[in-house]
């Protein structure tokens, strides 16, 4: 649109700056840039090809930010800001478009290199000044390339890292919530699409990590600030009326955030109930579950759940949508809820969760049983002194050492291995929670549930015993191994951080507990007229005497009344079940901490938990053996299915007693409590192996591989004394050879 007879005035300025080597590189990396876009193929100017080595693009980059200064701020500032102020960003983009293979190659290395390098090179506070650098990136990126541009991609997740290290303020920040909004937008379609796209069956495909990733990134910036935005007044009531509208800075951004908030649920919705349709259809068939796209769906909705605080009503349609998809909820987390992931917010609503869920997430909390040898904390323990060796090798050890996992030997034995592991873990065990030992009580009602014994002083090294029986119920937990034991709900509770009431201790005194339901339901003037003839004080029995107790300063004189009587009963559990065994709780907790290296993850376990999940973990299935699942999950070698000889294996089997059915799998497996699951919770199939060796051998077995070995016995009732023999509690415990 000019005229040609228009004239032209150029007017040259000599630039005040106190960066002038930075502004005189930076300009010749522009002019680098157009050279080459210029010539095709690229040559380096004569000026650089003097140069030994030759410049490129990319070297002269590093040496500018090799320049910034790295103390001060205002200094760093002005150097960085030079980068953009001389169309820097615009030239590398211009380049990376090039229609020159050559050209494109290196423009893409060198802005990868640079934006890489700004994270990793410069230090965290200079950031607030790369930002608008990689911002800048990213628009010119978006308009040239797309938003599915692999560099592109390369400088929003970049820009998002950053995010976490600066301020996001409208007015007051180098970035405002309306500068970061878009890609809130982009990234929500982006997934909405994916979603629709992995409820296809032909499809393998579903939202990615990088895409997540970099949506929870800008989506935390953009709720604090609509947060902020909203103030004291609570969640926000969408639609917004118009002083609504007109009272928020950020009404058009809160809108379409709801907006995004209902569409990527409802889409997740739809996926879960694919998911159940698939599951419930390849559970008919007996077959592995596999479902590839839909990885990401949990991190997808752990980001709706932080959307829904900021809106009313939201939070409680995010929790129905989760109740109605329970088991889709529970197959995420069985299969794709990591170590590394932070799943408090699954446990807020236990009820969305079953027990398979509930113990995948408190595993993870654990450390991972090493496979290298090397790594393993061995022991070589004397079973005649079972429980001292242990002690001494478990609770002396580093904790650091302990977390790699065991092996085991017994002295003067040949068999080592897991299947050895599996059998100490329950002998010691057993000796820990054996009442003789002093240091836990068992329920009156059920001898397999324990709380810590009030009277364990009777040890001076009881509270290192606590520690020490910690730690071995944590290493049993991590080397999933059931040990026949349960812990009381007061125990349980305690652990993880509940207060006491009086139906917890329902088992652990049923005497205690039916005295204290009737002082709360008696008559209240009754109560009122002395009728208890009670007051604020407990006996207790230490060391041989009784003493009385006061529950609270000047106990002995304040009488229960009908008023006080509530706190008396609090009182009085506290006393008994709390106070009372404070220290060995204490030391039993950071045992089993040690094992978790973070005393806060080892309350957090034990709160994911119901105290049913622990019974079931720890003690295992409390159903009797059973034979047709037994013989599903077995495998034959030298022998086939047909054989007599199996025939009659079974036959026997059948006719065994609970126990001797209990002692046969011990002696097999070194298994005596098989997990909630049965056959299919084992880590492998069990296997029948037939020996050349003569019929009057007894049968052997291979623990850690879960064999049993035997000839074949010429009839029935030889084998069956041979299945007497082993089957008997003394010969069956510890037979195993390896």
């Amino acid at each position: 649109m000019i005229q040609n007879d228009a004239g032209l005035h150029l007017v040259g300025r000599m630039r005040s700056t106190e960066h002038p080597q930075a502004w005189q590189l930076i300009n010749d990396v522009v002019s680098l840039i157009f050279y080459l876009y210029k010539n095709n193929p690229p040559r380096p100017p004569p000026s650089l090809l003097a140069l030994s080595p030759p410049k490129t693009v990319k070297s002269m980059l590093m040496e500018f930010l090799s320049m910034t200064p790295r103390n001060d701020t205002d200094q760093a500032s002005g150097h960085l800001q030079i980068f953009s102020a001389s169309s820097a960003p615009a030239a590398l983009v211009m380049l990376y478009m090039s229609s020159h293979r050559p050209n494109k190659e290196a423009a893409d290395d060198a802005i990868r290199q640079f934006i890489s390098s700004c994270k990793s090179v410069l230090p965290k506070h200079t950031y607030q000044q790369c930002v608008p650098i990689v911002m800048e990136f990213c628009r010119l990126l978006n308009r040239a390339a797309g938003t599915d541009d692999k560099l592109y991609g390369l400088c929003r997740s970049s820009l998002g890292t950053m995010l976490e290290y600066i301020e996001v303020r409208e007015k007051t920040g180098v970035v405002g919530l309306r500068d970061i909004f878009p890609f809130v937008s982009e990234l929500a379609a982006k997934l909405s699409h994916d979603l629709v796209v992995s409820m296809e069956p032909t499809t393998s495909s579903g939202p990615s990590l990088d895409d997540v990733t970099d949506f929870s990134a800008f989506l935390a910036p953009a709720r604090s600030e609509i947060k902020a935005d909203a103030g004291a007044s609570g969640p926000i009531e969408v639609p917004l009326d118009e002083d609504g509208f007109s009272a928020l800075c950020y009404a058009d951004e809160i809108i379409l955030l709801h907006g995004m908030f209902v569409d990527l649920l409802s889409k997740l919705e739809k996926c879960f109930v694919k998911i159940e349709e698939h599951v419930d259809l390849v559970m008919q068939q007996d077959g592995q579950v596999v479902l590839v796209g839909c990885c990401q769906y949990l991190a997808i909705l752990k980001e709706l759940n932080k959307i829904s605080q900021l809106y009313y009503g939201c939070e409680e349609m995010f929790w129905e949508v989760m109740k109605r998809r329970k088991s889709a909820i529970c197959y995420l987390i069985v299969r794709y809820a990591k170590r590394s992931d932070d799943h408090k917010w699954i446990l807020q609503y236990k009820e969305v969760t079953n027990f398979e869920a509930r113990r995948h997430l408190a595993m993870m909390m654990l450390p991972e049983v090493k496979d290298e040898y090397d790594d393993l904390h061995e022991m070589l323990i004397d079973r005649s002194h079972l429980l001292a060796e242990s002690f001494e090798y478990i609770a002396r050890a580093d904790a650091e050492s302990l977390r790699a996992g065991l092996f085991m030997e017994f002295k003067n034995e040949e068999a080592t291995g897991p299947g050895v592991l599996r059998e100490w873990f329950f002998l010691v065990c057993q000796a820990i929670f054996n009442p003789e030992n002093a240091l836990f009580v068992a329920c009156p009602n059920d001898r397999r549930r324990f709380f810590p014994n009030p009277a364990s002083k009777v040890d001076p090294l009881h509270l290192e015993y606590f520690s020490f029986s910690g730690r071995v119920i944590a290493l049993a937990l991590m080397h999933k191994v059931q040990v026949g034991v349960v812990f009381d709900r007061v125990f349980f509770s305690q652990l993880a951080g509940h207060t006491i009431t009086l139906e917890d201790i329902r088992d652990a005194d049923p005497f205690l507990y039916s005295s204290c339901k009737q002082i709360l339901e008696m008559d209240s003037e009754a109560v009122d007229q002395d009728a208890l003839g009670l007051t604020f004080v407990h006996e207790i029995e230490e060391l041989g005497t009784r003493k009385v107790v006061e529950l609270c300063p000047g106990g002995r004189s304040m009488v229960v009344n009908s008023k006080n009587r509530r706190q008396y009963v609090d009182s009085l559990i506290q006393h008994r079940f709390v106070i009372a065994i404070a220290e060995q709780v204490a030391h039993f907790a950071q045992g089993f901490a040690d094992i978790m290296s973070c005393r806060r993850l080892q309350r957090s376990f034990f709160q994911c938990l119901d105290p049913e999940d622990l019974d079931w973990m720890l003690h295992g299935s409390e159903r009797e053996i059973s034979v047709d699942d037994w013989k599903a999950h077995t495998e034959y070698h030298g022998f086939v299915e047909n054989d007599v000889q199996i025939s009659w294996f079974w036959k026997i089997v059948a006719l065994m007693t609970r126990e001797q059915k209990k002692v046969l799998l011990f002696f097999w497996t070194s298994i005596k409590y098989l997990p909630v699951e049965g056959f299919s919770g084992l880590a492998s199939r069990l296997y029948i192996y037939k020996t050349s060796e003569s019929a009057d051998r007894l049968p052997s077995s291979h623990t850690c591989f879960y064999r049993l070995c035997f000839p074949a016995y010429p009839n029935i009732t030889v084998m069956q004394d041979r299945l007497r023999i082993i089957t008997q509690e003394h010969v069956g415990c510890s037979f195993g050879t390896w």
